[in-house]
């Protein structure tokens, strides 16, 4: 019987796994990352909103009502 081997292959595990952990980690440390920098510009941009429509409401606005 003729057996096939994979030994070839077997050598490269290490290496792949190495890549596949890289891969893993960089997607998470991007989301952790990401979540971080919304969590605390989430602030800023809610002042920048807050600043927006207390200067709309300085501006006189007229309203009529249509019959």
């Amino acid at each position: 019987m003729n057996r096939r081997t994979f030994n070839a292959i077997g050598g490269w595990q290490p290496f792949f796994f190495c890549i596949g952990m890289y891969v893993v980690a960089l997607f998470f440390s991007i989301f952790v990352c990401s979540s971080i920098f919304y969590a605390f510009n989430a602030k800023s941009a809610a002042k920048a909103a807050e600043k927006t429509a207390i200067m709309s409401s300085a501006r006189p606005q007229l309203a009529s009502v249509g019959h």
